[in-house]
């Protein structure tokens, strides 16, 4: 069940957002307010997956290699030009 989550996290992560804050408590004490997870659901959701999952299961410590890298790898997922090419081959 965990590999189906990563998986639909990097095919959709607004859903996988959204079923985890409906269905679990995964999102609950970490962030003092409400904005953060809004705009992390906006604007970057592979980094509030990830960022989230580092408070859960490394105790918020970016010390390690996997955490770094992690978030390194959810941002340029979340900031990649790739959704402007797709755009612009169907225009032609």
């Amino acid at each position: 069940m965990p590999c189906l989550f990563a998986i639909g996290a990097l095919i959709t992560p607004r859903l996988v957002i959204a079923v985890l804050w409906i269905f679990t408590d995964f999102f609950g004490g970490i962030f003092d307010t409400i904005l953060w997870p809004v705009l992390g659901f906006f604007f970057l959701p592979t980094t509030l997956l990830w960022y989230t999952a580092v408070q859960h299961w490394y105790g918020g410590e970016f010390s390690g290699i996997v955490p770094i890298a992690g978030i390194v790898i959810a941002l340029m997922i979340d900031v990649s030009p790739a959704g402007s090419k797709r755009k612009k081959k169907k225009e032609r």
